[in-house]
């Protein structure tokens, strides 16, 4: 199995640092696809990277059938809105990964094209929109993680690792992709989320024991749904240091949203595992608080509420 040819759907944080990394290998082979309006913008305005301006090949989704690898990097919002671009796209032999912040992005479009193409992967990036441009560090940033579930090498994931080799992309075969990617989810909603409801930088959760609290319950539902699910995340030696790595003014995606009145992700962080918790009857009392604020906040940014 070769990659040759790569697709993106969404060119925001996570799309725009595959464009980046890819461009200089890939050049024409490397295909942005869009439709209507959208398709028009990005074909005219190209997008600009780290101050770079990068010309896109833009493709509507019948234009990029049959392509070997297929990303998807829009925010979760969006993701029931493009299922249908995506099975234009996909055909046998397509790859698919969804390095997307939550849990259950594989499922949602395995449903529709089948699991057989999708192998589970995250990105770690810290990126920010500063006018028109997306900005992030390619020196901190730690890139995508993808594995199969078995742990395992296989074809596909030598694929990956052969179309990443020689570029500036970051990436991380991992041993156990279910594992760390529950690791992050629990990461995003215990420190992405209380800072988002208080309005305040990272270091508050070291400034403050009420707002600590919160967190650690917030991580702690998380971690009982996992393990519900036999996935065992409890181990939290590791989060303090990666804690360190961020000024303590960071504000996170979801803070981000709210401060330029955007739709936040909170459907997929608390959202969904609230919704898991009551499948699996264990309760998430903090996160299903959390959720109902953070929308409380979205109507008020909106005008909906006064």
């Amino acid at each position: 199995m070769k990659i040759k040819t790569v697709a993106i759907i969404g060119a925001g944080a996570i799309g725009s640092y595959f464009i980046a990394g890819l461009t200089e290998k890939l050049g024409d082979d490397l295909w942005i696809v869009a439709e209507g309006e959208r398709k028009e913008r990005l074909e005219k305005n190209g997008i600009v990277i780290n101050d770079q301006k990068y010309d896109l090949h833009v493709k509507t989704p019948e234009e990029a059938k049959g392509v070997d690898l297929l990303i998807i990097s829009v925010k979760y919002g969006a993701l029931q809105g493009i299922l249908p671009m995506i099975e234009k796209i996909v055909d046998a032999h397509t790859l698919v990964i969804s390095p997307m912040n939550g849990v259950d992005s594989e499922k949602v479009i395995g449903e529709k094209i089948g699991m057989e193409h999708m192998l589970p992967s995250f990105m770690k990036i810290a990126s920010r929109r500063i006018d028109n441009q997306i900005v992030y560090d390619p020196e901190v940033t730690m890139g995508l993680y993808f594995g199969e579930d078995n742990g395992e090498p296989s074809e596909r994931t030598e694929a990956i690792e052969d179309l990443l080799r020689d570029t500036p992309i970051h990436h991380h075969l991992s041993a156990n992709i279910q594992q760390d990617i529950w690791y992050k989810y629990a990461l995003n909603i215990s420190k992405n989320l209380p800072q988002a409801i208080i309005n305040c930088g990272l270091g508050a959760y070291t400034d403050s024991e009420h707002l600590a609290y919160i967190s650690a319950r917030m991580r702690k539902e998380v971690s009982d749904v996992a393990a519900a699910l036999g996935i065992d995340i409890s181990d939290t030696s590791g989060t303090q240091a990666k804690n360190a790595t961020f000024a303590p003014d960071s504000r996170f995606s979801t803070l981000q949203d709210l401060d330029a009145k955007r739709p936040t992700e909170i459907d997929m962080f608390s959202g969904t595992l609230v919704r898991m918790g009551k499948e699996l009857h264990v309760d998430t009392p903090f996160n299903e608080f959390v959720y109902h604020a953070i929308k409380c906040l979205e109507e008020k940014n909106s005008g909906k509420i006064r």
